[in-house]
This record gives C-alpha cells, structure tokens and sequence, in this order.
C-alpha cells in the first residue's frame, strides 16, 4: 500500500491557487492552543485572523452549536427564525441604535452597506482611504485602498475616492454633496494594524454631517471585544450611521452583519438586497453564545489589559522593532524594511507560535481575548527569539 501525501501537498494540487499558506495542518483546537496533525500543540496568536474571539472548542459555543443543529439548520430569509432575531435584538442593545441585515462575510455586509448608503442618499460617491482593507468583491476591492491588489481586475466599479488615512483635512476636502459616504475602519487591520489618530473618526463624522453623506465604520475586524470594547468607535465616544461586522462574531462560523440607523436602514425594502444563507440560525446561535461568554467572563476589561501588556512586552522583548502598535488585543509589530513579515511568521511558526501578517511588514498579533498573562508573555518571548535570528 503507497502512503499518501501530505496533506499540504494534496490541498496544492486541488485547490485553487489563492492562498499563501504555510506548511501545516491544523487538526484540533482547544482554548488558546492549536494542534496539527502530528500532536505537536501551538499557541495561537492569530485566532483564525481575528475571529476565534472565545477560544478554540469553548464548552459554551460547542452546546449552542450543536443544540441548535439538533434543532434547525436553514429554512432561508423567507422565514423569521428564533436565533436571528434574538441576536439582531443583542447586537442592537449594545450598539444603543439601528436595524441589522445578516449576511455571511464582512466583504458582503461591507457590500450590503454600499447598496444601502446609495440607496438611502441617492448618491454615489464613496469616500475611502489609503491603506483600507474592506473585501474582495469588486465594490469592496474598489473601496480599498490598496492598488496592487486592483490592478489585475480592473476596470472596478467608478465613483471611489481615496485619501490619506489620519488625514482630516484631506478628508473634509474630498467630502462634498455628491458623497453617499465615508467609510473607514477605526484601527486598518491588513495595513499593517494602524490605529485612527484621536479626533480623526470625530472629524470623519463632522465631515458627513456638513455636506449630508454617511459614516459607515467597517468594524469588520476591531469589532465584538477586540479592541477592548464592543466596538471599537465606542472608544471614541461617536455614533456612525452604518456598522459592519463578521470576524468575531461567531466564533469561527461564517456570519456577518450591517448594522444601520432607523432612519438609513428604512432605504431598503423587500427584494433590495438578500442572502439565502446570512444569519442562518447555526451562525446566530454560534454568535449568542460568543457574546454570552465575553460578557460573563469579563473579555472586553481582559482585552484592554492584555492588550496593554503584549505592546510594552513586546517592546521589551522585540528590540529590533520600528514600532509596535494597536488596541486592545489586535497589536502589530512593524519590522525594519529589509525584514519581510511573512519570513518572521514562517519562523514563529516553527517555534510553534500562530502569527500573520499585515502587510510586507508587519506582524500582527490577534490572540483568543481568553489570553492570560502567562500566554501573552510567552508569545512576546518566543516572538522576541525569532526577531532576535532574523535580525
């Protein structure tokens, strides 16, 4: 009998081309370790990208998930189920306002948001910036701000606009009566983990008020607790008109949500816009019991405090750094140019450390918010070692 090939290897040959991956293969998850498929345990520090907000296999999660498939897996948008509804009821008493519409990724609740701002302004123009990251569709490819990765699929939808990130004047200029909106992210994830300057997300919302377009924060990736609030504009005591969320929300099952004003969201009437699978009553319940278990286990307080400890161990411990930076548990660590990221998280990796990228150089650091101290001083240390032979 041949044996077969690895894994990594058969997933090469099978799989479309559009993944960057990295020699292993993950096979269990518990808390905030990772195994592969040799029993060899890692400590995980990327959370699937931002999304294993509860930790791998949470007893809570496990029994809502499974309960709820016993129950009822789809029966699609024609139908109002029990978990949706209640998790639209939640997600709006912690945001303070709004409806919610469920779809099933942030590029298309980012999309969702898109339709909706034309819709309720009857505008077209959407003011973006450099360095955003909002999705791969092609709307969403065309509000990021990111021109490498428009160039192999252009012509992109028309009518984006992009400024400088941090810039409130660049951005007031470019805010004008043919803008539906402005749509930023509070901290730019795949940028290379870059916070908003303080008053910049207050400026964005004077900006919209004066010449009547729409705040739409893409909290895709800061939102559910990451930050160490539920949102993290919450910060920064302001209300946008439209929110959009996924990553975090339920724990690992696809969902996603635009959350909107009264007022915007009334823009959207039957057959504007749907999902057959969004907000499928498995995700719903899979999101409750994430939301349950931050409230409960106090995750939003513990993010903020760990989140301050990884940043100034890390720069104890990672001396060749040019900055390290975040909020709340989503830190990067930006490398000297001649050090590509990708080359540091291949080398955590072989000292069983689960760490990604953003951008070329930028390491970012998006643990479980379930992370102790112990592990965050661990994954400072290792990262420390790693830094210290590449440099």
């Amino acid at each position: 009998m041949t044996t077969p090939p690895p894994l990594v290897d058969r997933a090469e040959g099978i799989l479309m081309d559009t993944y960057a991956r990295f020699p292993a293969t993950f096979v269990r998850g518990e808390g905030i370790r990772l195994f592969d498929d040799e029993g060899r345990e890692y400590l995980d520090f990327a959370a699937g990208i931002a999304v294993v907000q509860i930790g791998h296999a949470h007893p809570r999660w496990v029994e809502a998930v499974t309960d709820q498939a016993a129950r009822l897996a789809h029966v699609s948008n024609l139908f109002s189920t029990v978990p949706q509804v209640d998790l639209a009821e939640r997600l709006v008493g912690l945001l303070g306002w709004g409806r919610a519409f469920f779809a099933n990724s942030g590029a298309e609740a980012n999309e969702a948001a898109l339709k909706l701002v034309r819709k309720a302004t009857g505008r077209s123009k959407v003011v973006a910036t450099g360095g955003g990251f909002h999705g791969r569709t092609l709307a969403t490819l065309a509000a990021t701000g990111q021109p490498e990765k428009h160039a192999p699929f252009e012509p992109l939808p028309r009518e984006f606009v992009h400024v400088p990130f941090g810039d409130a004047e660049a951005l007031r200029a470019a805010v004008d009566e043919r803008t539906a909106a402005v749509l930023l992210e509070p901290v730019q994830g795949e940028a290379g983990v870059v916070p908003a300057p303080k008053g910049y997300l207050a400026a964005a919302r004077d900006a919209c008020e004066g010449a009547g377009a729409l705040l739409v924060l893409d909290e895709v990736q800061t939102g559910i607790g990451r930050c160490g609030a539920w949102f993290a504009h919450q910060l920064e005591d302001l209300e946008p008109d439209v929110v959009t969320l996924a990553k975090g929300l339920a724990g690992g099952l696809p969902i996603g949500v635009c959350l909107a004003t009264q007022e915007v969201s009334a823009a959207f009437g039957p057959g504007d816009h749907a999902s057959t699978f969004g907000g499928g009553p498995i995700p719903c319940a899979a999101a409750l019991a994430v939301l349950d278990v931050i409230e409960e286990e106090g995750l939003l307080e513990r993010a903020r405090i760990m989140g301050e400890r990884l940043v100034e161990t890390l720069r104890e411990t990672a001396a060749a750094a040019v900055d390290v930076r975040g909020r709340g548990l989503l830190v990067g660590v930006e490398l000297p140019a001649e050090i590509p990221a990708r080359q540091v998280v291949s080398a955590a990796l072989g000292r069983r450390l689960v760490l990604t990228q953003a951008g070329r150089n930028t390491v970012r650091f998006t643990p479980p918010l379930i992370a102790t101290a112990q592990d965050v001083d661990e994954a400072a240390r290792i990262f420390g070692a790693v830094l210290e032979d590449e440099t």
